[in-house]
């Protein structure tokens, strides 16, 4: 299926076999000294010979591997990037390109907008969560020790190039994890892109394609006009304020959650919330519900993580004045900013989800 390029304020985004005619034509109509193509263990292995093979260039390309996995998202990693673009001679006429996931993006883009203070940058996601959500608006940075995206830029690159072919490669639970990001799009954005996310029985690979499509859409629409998160952006971090502080815990302390699996729960335990707060639909509580707990699989909590938990939350990027921001839900697509939750509906909301996959 043919999806339409996306324009955005700074950069566009383009899909297959047009990304990567527009990439070639970006590269020849910029005179770049040398090409630089970062990845992770993974996406070398599984992505950059199919990549490299689209890419039509007399240029120089040097290859620079990073580590699989959200626990390398860390400034040592940057600094052995750094170095590694140091001593393959870099300069601000290269150009960086990011094959992969969020980290790759996210480590990618902060490496590029920060050597010899600024060099350019595209972003070829090659994971579901990436190219529905890493890889659009800007944002860039790092983990600081178990703390997510502590650490970082908000930088646009020059354009994305979402292949969609990629997601071949990606694993079951790796998909899953992307799943959840559009699935929080749907539920503060619109109805019927939720529903539509949770019968996946009948969904083509063409299905697929267009719902991708359909979610860089909604979060470009907000990104556009609210660029450095002062407002609407945060309708974003919806799962998020809760499904950070779980991630961040579970990856210092347990097996590691992926990404999409942490903010599932954060979903479930943020609009258990909003209905006690906000009045949010019982009824659409329990669909939600079911709806996750049917794709993603229980995680166990004991009132011993609840603590920690709860500390973790002071780290959040919303927060203002020493003030936790939650996003909460009115409604399926009626998001609200800045609410603040007190600790003892949050230890509800955990005991909520525990007996919901009891």
């Amino acid at each position: 299926m043919a999806l339409n390029s996306i324009e955005t304020k700074s950069y566009h985004i383009h899909f297959n076999s047009k990304g990567y005619n527009t990439l070639n034509t970006y590269i020849d109509s910029h005179k770049f000294s040398k090409i630089f193509i970062l990845v992770d263990s993974n996406t070398h292995q599984h992505c950059l010979a199919k990549f490299q093979a689209s890419l039509h260039t007399e240029l120089p390309i040097e290859i620079i591997e990073i580590e699989a996995g959200e626990e390398h998202k860390t400034i040592s990693t940057c600094v052995g990037v750094w170095n590694a673009l140091s001593e393959l001679d870099a300069d601000r006429k290269s150009l960086m390109l990011n094959l992969g996931g969020g980290v790759v993006t996210d480590l990618g883009g902060f490496v590029a907008s920060t050597f010899k203070r600024g060099m350019k940058y595209v972003n070829i996601p090659t994971s579901l969560l990436s190219m529905v959500d890493a890889s659009v608006g800007g944002k860039t940075g790092v983990d600081l020790g178990n703390l997510k995206n502590q650490v970082g830029v908000i930088n646009n690159g020059d354009l994305v190039l979402i292949d969609t072919s990629f997601l071949d490669t990606l694993p079951q639970n790796h998909l899953k994890s992307g799943l959840a990001e559009m699935l929080k799009h749907g539920l503060i954005h619109d109805r019927h892109y939720f529903e539509t996310l949770t019968d996946l029985s009948k969904l083509t690979l063409d299905d697929l394609d267009e719902l991708i499509y359909d979610s860089v859409v909604i979060k470009n629409n907000i990104v556009t006009k609210d660029p450095t998160e002062d407002n609407v952006r945060k309708h974003l971090n919806y799962g998020h304020t809760l499904g950070h502080a779980i991630e961040s815990y579970f990856l210092g302390t347990k097996s590691e959650l992926l990404h999409g699996e942490a903010i599932a729960v954060g979903m479930v335990l943020e609009t258990y919330i909003s209905s006690e707060l906000l009045g949010f639909p019982k009824d659409d509580l329990k669909r939600i519900t079911n709806a996750i707990l049917t794709i993603y699989d229980p995680v166990s909590f004991s009132k011993v993580d609840y603590d920690p938990i709860i500390e973790l939350l002071k780290y959040d990027k919303k927060n203002e004045h020493g003030n936790i921001n939650f996003v909460l839900l009115e409604a399926i697509g009626q998001p609200k900013i800045n609410c603040t939750v007190p600790n003892d509906l949050i230890i509800k909301a955990f005991e909520y989800y525990s007996s919901s996959i009891a």
